[in-house]
């Protein structure tokens, strides 16, 4: 510590015997030797609390890089996670979007569809209560029924002229007609349905 060396230990222990003589010199030699111990030990505090604050400096500063690597880590997690949300929540609009744009639709269509259907057995219904060939053939078959009543539910502004135009006799006219009524110049005569 204090980079004595042995002879000059020994010439100051021969100093302190002929100065403090023989009776004193080995209370004062124990007396400096707990004083050097003391100071030993305060040396040695002194060097551990250094040491433990440069260690302590040193952690701090590994501690900081190592909470700054965990933010920047949790910033990218973060920032990975919204990227990868953002989508899966633009695509859940779109389908509640659409979800709620095909329930509109439904309800705007079903209303027009029972309408259809309310008119429908109403016209059923009417139909049913008319039933205008039943008096003229009634063994005829249904089939034969509904095409006279589609027959009969056709306009009847199709078979009427043209204004300027002499109506030509068709070939269906022709065969329900009787024979007889055909005069040479192909029109009809008689009374007409």
């Amino acid at each position: 510590m204090f980079d004595v060396s042995f002879s000059e230990l020994m010439l100051i222990g021969v100093i302190a015997l002929i100065v403090i003589g023989p009776q004193r010199l080995p209370k004062v030699a124990r007396t400096v030797g707990h004083l050097l111990g003391r100071a030993q030990r305060y040396v040695n505090d002194v060097k551990s609390d250094i040491q433990r604050e440069v260690n302590l400096e040193e952690v701090n500063k590994v501690k900081s890089q190592m909470e700054e690597a965990a933010r920047s880590v949790k910033s990218t997690v973060n920032d990975l996670g919204s990227t990868l949300t953002k989508p899966v929540d633009e695509a859940r609009k779109a389908l509640d979007d659409a979800k709620s744009s095909v329930t509109g639709l439904g309800d705007t269509l079903t209303k027009p569809v029972e309408e259809a259907r309310q008119a429908l057995n109403e016209a059923k219904s009417s139909f049913e209560s008319l039933d205008l060939n039943a008096g003229a053939n009634p063994a005829a078959p249904p089939a034969q029924k509904a095409a006279d009543t589609q027959a009969d539910a056709e306009p009847q502004s199709a078979n009427l002229p043209l204004p300027g135009l002499e109506p030509e006799a068709a070939p269906a006219d022709a065969a329900s007609k009787p024979a007889g009524n055909i005069d040479t110049d192909n029109k009809t005569t008689g009374t007409s349905s």
